[in-house]
């Protein structure tokens, strides 16, 4: 067998031979195409498909494969639920060089053996884990979206060497082995992509490329804001019950969140820093057995706005204010007690904040329990 090279421009990708290329996996062949990171091989997820490519590749059967996907949107095809972290973390880093390799709890195993192809099931899924990268190349891009079939894709390399970073490379690995090579020059990167684990507990880098393990973490941790107009009764309120019910779902301690990738802060419309809690909010949350006496107010801004995954308001005003940041804002603000203002207890006697309280943790335990973690 003679190895195709069709040479591709990355800047305008010939449509006709990327397909060419796609029918060629579906049909059960081998193709190597560029990713911005290193070379890889396509092969349809099928089994007899996936010993060739273990073969041409050297490589032990019972390995794992990562599912390359086309657009980031397909990942549903594959993790029926996806946690905040995992879902931070496909936001800013796809499509680009890190692959994620998903825990399934059995509840996702069970379901994903019933929606897809006994064969691609018991290929892919091993461990209860599955690994799915989304490339940002417009060549690989173009082939994944143009293959019918479940495309795993590991780099172009026998086991032990280095993976190929253009062309040449390839060839003088699998000349001969393979049916196809799009040739798209040398590779963005030249390193392959990190490879992280996500979980309930968060990601666990199990091998680093692209992003170093500091920058995974800043990429999938998730923030919530909770905002009010002085940031001295209420938001201080939201923010300590929010980290109380927060870490008992997670099954964790208050003071572990930040290192689970959980931030939860407050800030205040008016704009006032520095401003301890108010005394009756203080002794409205230590009856429910949290300490707030250490908070300190925080004027609401654009970046902490920006920064911010989630973010609660106790009523309208706070919502318009929010918004006034930009059009991408709006979006993620909501009121903290859905449909329902939670009314400033500022100057009322300490009933009326014990009322207040309640009513705010009726609404924390609400959004807590709709988070998927």
């Amino acid at each position: 067998m003679k190895t195709k090279v069709i040479k591709v421009d990355p800047a305008r990708v010939d449509l006709a031979s990327v397909r060419e290329a796609a029918k060629l996996v579906d049909a059960g062949g081998i193709v190597a195409f560029p990713t911005e990171t290193v070379y890889g091989l396509a092969c349809r997820v099928e089994s007899s498909s996936l010993a060739k490519l273990d073969d041409v590749k050297g490589r032990a059967p019972q390995k794992h494969y990562t599912v390359h996907i086309g657009d980031k949107v397909d990942i549903q095809k594959y993790v029926p639920s996806i946690g905040l972290r995992a879902e931070k973390l496909i936001r800013k880093g796809w499509p680009g060089p890190v692959t994620i390799v998903f825990e399934l709890g059995a509840e996702d195993i069970c379901k994903q053996e019933s929606r897809v192809d006994q064969d691609v099931f018991r290929s892919l899924y091993k461990g209860g884990s599955v690994g799915i990268r989304c490339p940002d190349d417009p060549v690989a891009k173009v082939l994944l979206q143009q293959a019918k079939s479940p495309i795993v894709a590991p780099s172009a390399n026998r086991t032990g060497q280095p993976p190929a970073t253009d062309a040449d490379t390839v060839l003088a690995h699998f000349s001969g082995q393979i049916e196809l090579l799009l040739d798209a020059g040398p590779s963005k990167y030249k390193k392959s992509s990190t490879v992280v684990k996500i979980g309930k507990r968060g990601p666990t880098v199990l091998r680093l490329g692209v992003y170093s393990q500091a920058e995974l973490q800043e990429m999938s941790d998730v923030k919530f804001l909770f905002v009010c107009t002085g940031n001295s009764c209420r938001s201080p309120m939201a923010e300590g019950m929010f980290q109380k019910h927060l870490a008992k779902k997670l099954q964790c301690k208050v003071d572990e969140l930040d290192a689970m990738g959980y931030k939860v802060v407050s800030a205040g419309v008016m704009g006032m820093s520095g401003m301890p809690a108010s005394a009756e909010a203080i002794a409205a949350c230590a009856a429910k057995g949290i300490d707030i006496k250490a908070h300190k107010s925080t004027a609401l801004t654009a970046q902490l706005v920006e920064e911010s995954d989630f973010i609660y308001a106790m009523d309208e005003t706070h919502c318009e204010r929010i918004a006034g940041f930009g059009p991408d804002t709006a979006a993620k603000c909501v009121l903290l007690a859905e449909n329902r203002a939670i009314a400033d207890p500022i100057g009322q006697p300490q009933q009326i904040y014990n009322k207040c309280a309640e009513l705010i943790e009726e609404a924390v335990k609400k959004r807590v329990n709709e988070l998927v973690l």
